[in-house]
């Protein structure tokens, strides 16, 4: 058997199922927000409700970060990888910038999950690296990484309850509260998303360690339905970038064609 078949055969393809589902819950809330506070649809209520942003959207947060860390420990090159993730961050920084201040539509990101994923994969990368010129034991480096990754994630969820705000924008992927700053369409600070990731580095390093799907020989049937949400986790990164403009491009049309009816 050539190699390209098999490591087609033992890619782990319940990763692209998990990080595809994720993404799809995520452009369905992303869908719900355009309709209901964009074009001022009295649907999608959940979007108020506490109950969706105190444990659905956590959810949904959490899968796509930690198998994100999870597919960290099966790249090749994850400096290559870092690099394509920086440039995504660069690019939609600056096209959302160019359309709040030039058209006033108010979207503009400036750290968000991919910045997150960005830190991650290049502080993976580095440790990584360390580990392999040390000669470290990978069970040591695992207990480390994974107690930092629960202490960033323990300190991100209490860092609302610090008294503390400034006016310096250097603070803003830490999670600080900052006076002054701009409005962001989508925000996600470093605590304690980074130490989800972190996580999921550990888990992918103990239970990937063959570099192989843990559910090897599944039948047509699932093979059928997974299909095509593989296919969406395998393309996040393009799919996360172009989802945005192309549902808001079909909304507006729609809600166009609906308002010169009435």
């Amino acid at each position: 058997m050539s190699d390209k078949k098999k490591t087609v055969r033992d890619r782990a393809w319940e990763l692209d199922f998990l990080r595809g589902i994720a993404l799809l819950m995520m452009l369905f809330m992303h869908m719900s927000w355009d309709v209901r506070y964009e074009f001022r649809a009295d649907v999608f209520s959940y979007l108020e409700t506490g109950w969706f942003w105190s444990f659905v959207h956590p959810v949904i947060v959490v899968l796509f970060v930690s198998v994100s860390g999870i597919c960290c420990t099966l790249s090749r090159n994850n400096i290559k990888r870092g690099l394509k993730l920086l440039g995504a961050t660069l690019v939609l920084f600056i096209v959302t910038f160019l359309i709040t201040n030039f058209l006033g539509i108010e979207c503009l990101i400036v750290f968000n999950v991919l910045a997150v994923l960005t830190c991650g994969v290049f502080l993976y990368a580095l440790i990584a690296f360390i580990e392999k010129k040390t000669n470290a034991n990978a069970n040591a480096v695992n207990v480390i990484m994974g107690l930092i990754g629960l202490y960033i994630v323990i300190c991100g969820c209490n860092i609302h309850y610090m008294d503390y705000s400034t006016d310096s924008l250097i603070f803003l992927p830490i999670g600080f509260e900052i006076a002054g700053a701009p409005w962001m369409a989508d925000y996600m600070p470093l605590f304690p998303w980074l130490g989800v990731f972190l996580i999921g580095c550990v888990i992918g390093r103990i239970c990937y360690k063959d570099k192989k799907t843990l559910f090897a020989g599944k039948g047509k049937v699932i093979t059928a339905i997974a299909r095509p949400v593989e296919f969406i986790g395998r393309h996040s990164l393009i799919i996360y970038l172009v989802h945005q403009p192309l549902v808001y491009g079909v909304l507006y049309l729609i809600f166009m064609i609906i308002r010169s009816v009435r």
